[in-house]
């Protein structure tokens, strides 16, 4: 570990190097490296879950160059900033975002560290009106319902759902039949089977999910 910065600024510079002699390299723009950011993310979720320790450690390495590639073209733009401004906003976040390490709060369980990493955020976006701000809408589709349904619980929203899983949990207590996924391993056999289901009846299933996600946003707005 004694290494890593002096291997991390070596990346940079094979990156910067990179920039000036490729052709390639020199024709892309922020925007076209988007697709291959979601296909590295993706590659190395798929390492994480798999549990393939060196396909974990090439795909970070592959990650970490399309954060290098982004800086590196951005510090070449009219609003210039590098991989060292980037490296130094984030420990300054961090640090911020951890008071109950660097600073004089107390912090016993994961709940208080969640409140305390809140509350910074919320003092560093003043400047947003919704609890909706900041939520990337080109998420996956399930992510972004899962972060919606807990935007929305803090304006009231989304209680119909917890009031049907409560509804479905009685009648298991009641009949003993099962009602819900016992386990993540039974919920992902259910998604898979609405999926098999919206594919038999002819229906779309992304863009069904997509259109509830749409009006429990508005919902949300309509609330705040």
């Amino acid at each position: 570990m004694s290494g890593f910065g002096d291997e991390l600024r070596r990346a940079a510079d094979t990156m910067r190097q990179v920039r000036d002699r490729c052709v390639w390299t020199q024709a892309m723009t922020h925007e076209e490296l988007v697709p291959y950011l979601v296909e590295e993310s993706a590659e190395l979720i798929d390492a994480v879950e798999r549990g393939d320790r060196t396909g974990m450690r090439e795909e970070l390495g592959d990650l970490l160059w399309q954060v290098l590639f982004h800086a590196e073209l951005a510090s070449r733009d009219d609003d210039p900033f590098d991989i060292d401004d980037v490296a130094r906003g984030l420990n300054e976040k961090m640090i911020r975002r951890h008071p109950h390490v660097f600073g004089g709060e107390t912090a016993e369980t994961p709940e208080r560290v969640l409140e305390l990493w809140n509350a910074a955020k919320a003092s560093e976006k003043r400047e947003r009106r919704s609890v909706l701000d900041g939520v990337a809408p080109g998420m996956p589709s399930l992510a972004l319902a899962q972060k919606l349904l807990a935007k929305g619980e803090r304006v009231g929203v989304g209680r119909e759902f917890l009031e049907e899983i409560a509804a479905a949990e009685a009648i298991e207590e009641a009949d003993g039949v099962a009602a819900l996924p016992a386990s993540e391993e039974e919920l992902g056999d259910t998604l898979l089977g609405l999926v098999a289901l919206a594919r038999a009846r002819g229906w779309d299933a992304e863009r069904a999910l997509r259109g509830r996600i749409r009006a429990l946003g508005d919902e949300i707005r309509d609330a705040e």
